[in-house]
């Protein structure tokens, strides 16, 4: 066996183009205007992955990418693709597939917890303003210096109540808290929760190693996730798909260069990524996308246009796919023009003209050789998949979920002890001990009902003390875990915190994972 696996043949035209697989981490990108034929580009790479035995997370937001799971026919347009290429050995087969689903109605659910998620990508799940989002990193440092454990919309809900009713004592320690921005973040929590925050935000959390699963053949499964109806919701959509890759940047080790991936990323409707994006947020994204190649994932970008793609990113972008592009108005031939510049020139032909007379299923591909270079650009004629093009039945579908490895493991939800279920009862201690001073004649309240109960006096407003949380049904976070957070804590700035804790989240939930 040879020591890489073989070529994927990802177009034929006067010349055969290649990606090679130990190329394939370089990242890259499928682009073309609506209807030119990226869908199938994706569901080619994607099926041709999963066969060398490398799992492949992509979001279908079209509803048209679960034919992965199921073995084309040898009909219409796919049969005169393969007589138009010449391919003697096409074969028609389905691939493993799994489906996710933030909804759980087409797929596992796909939940996480508040504390991985972090106060950067948070913020901009919730649109909050600066000053909104200052508010929310400082509800999450509350929460971490006590313990308290963020899993759900109720945990955030009921801190973000307490910070607001203590805002006095907290403003001497961290600076003004507005109650108009606690009152903005919680109406915007609210309409995160009809949105699916509710059973986004949650127990079981998602375990990532489920993403790189290799069915009894060796191949790897294709993981797809339902977006039809998270993209009803676009910037829910973007940030939670980059909490997904920041996740994999943080859980997986360095392994260097690799004779294939060890998973690969599509990110469909990628622009919704960039639009509005903050600027410490997108330093992180390049960061992310020029790091996590060393871990083996490859990043694909899917979008309508390079354009969409900031150049620090699409620099980094080595494995192209250009479909046919536009150019209607000024505005349209100049990206034409961009787009062309960016590949490698063919003598033979003028890119930018051949751009905009691509058909359906023709692409200017440009790959990187064994040198890591971009080869010259060249038109092809895009390979037809060996799985089915379309949807399958929702019968079909059921039945894949019901067969699935994590059957049952995400299905039923599970609520531990929590800040919320913590401050909950501090509340009801604080009514009772009020009760017994208003008896005895003696001031007490809140505070006083804290000192009772650590065995301490009554604590001033100028210090509000909360409970540390003792979680029910599992163990406590690991003492890694709390290493973690001290040693975040110890940066210094509140600016960093909170861009380590968007970007690696995770390492503030330590203990969660079996």
């Amino acid at each position: 066996m040879s020591q890489h696996p073989e070529p994927i043949l990802v177009g034929r035209s006067k010349k055969d183009v290649f990606l090679l697989p130990q190329m394939a981490n370089r990242h890259g990108l499928i682009a073309g205007a609506t209807g030119t034929g990226k869908t199938v580009s994706l569901q080619l790479l994607a099926e041709h992955f999963s066969q060398m035995g490398v799992p492949v997370f992509m979001a279908d937001v079209k509803s048209d990418l679960t034919g992965l799971s199921q073995a084309g026919k040898p009909t219409g347009k796919v049969q005169e693709r393969v007589n138009l290429l010449k391919i003697t050995d096409h074969a028609f087969s389905g691939c493993p597939v799994m489906f996710w689903d933030v909804f759980g109605e087409q797929g596992h659910p796909v939940r996480a917890t508040i504390s991985e998620m972090g106060p950067l990508l948070l913020s901009r799940l919730l649109q909050l303003n600066d000053t909104q989002a200052g508010v929310i990193s400082l509800v999450f440092r509350v929460a971490d210096e006590h313990g308290l454990l963020l899993l759900d919309s109720k945990d955030l809900r009921a801190m973000l109540q307490y910070v607001g009713d203590n805002a006095a004592a907290f403003t001497r320690q961290y600076g003004n808290i507005s109650t108009a921005s606690i009152g903005a973040i919680q109406r915007n929590l609210l309409a995160l929760d009809t949105q699916g925050g509710d059973q986004f935000f949650g127990e079981p959390a998602l375990n990532f190693d489920d993403f790189l699963q290799t069915d009894p053949q060796g191949r790897g499964y294709i993981n797809i996730l339902s977006a039809d109806k998270l993209m009803q919701a676009p910037k829910v959509y973007a940030t939670f798909l980059l909490w997904m890759l920041s996740e994999l940047f943080e859980r997986l080790p360095e392994v260097g260069d690799l004779p294939k991936p060890k998973l690969v990323f599509f990110f469909d409707e990628a622009h919704l990524l960039f639009s509005d994006i903050p600027a410490p947020l997108l330093e992180k994204i390049e960061q992310v996308i020029r790091l996590i190649r060393s871990k083996g994932v490859g990043v694909y970008f899917v979008t309508q246009n390079p354009r969409d793609i900031p150049d620090n990113v699409l620099g980094q972008l080595g494995n192209r796919i250009q479909h046919a592009l536009r150019a209607y108005t000024p505005r349209d031939q100049k990206a034409v023009q961009t787009a062309a510049d960016t590949f490698r020139q063919n003598p033979a032909f003028d890119t930018g003209t051949v751009l905009t007379e691509l058909g359906v299923g023709e692409a200017l591909v440009s790959l990187l050789d064994e040198k890591g270079q971009p080869t010259m650009v060249e038109r092809v004629f895009i390979c037809p998949p060996g799985s089915q093009i379309g949807p399958i039945t929702p019968e079909q579908r059921k039945a894949i979920i019901e067969q699935s490895l994590v059957f049952g493991q995400y299905e039923k939800t599970m609520d531990r002890e929590s800040a919320y279920e913590r401050l909950k009862g501090v509340a009801a201690s604080s009514g009772d001990a009020a009760a017994q001073a208003q008896a005895s004649g003696e001031k007490g309240g809140f505070f006083s009902s804290l000192g009772s109960l650590f065995g301490g006096g009554a604590k001033t407003p100028s210090a509000p003390s909360l409970p540390a949380s003792a979680p029910r049904g599992r163990q406590p976070e690991s003492l890694m875990g709390t290493m973690a957070k001290s040693a975040v804590r110890s940066i210094g700035s509140a600016v960093g915190r909170e861009i380590i804790r968007g970007v690696m989240g995770s390492l503030f939930g330590g203990g969660k994972r079996r």
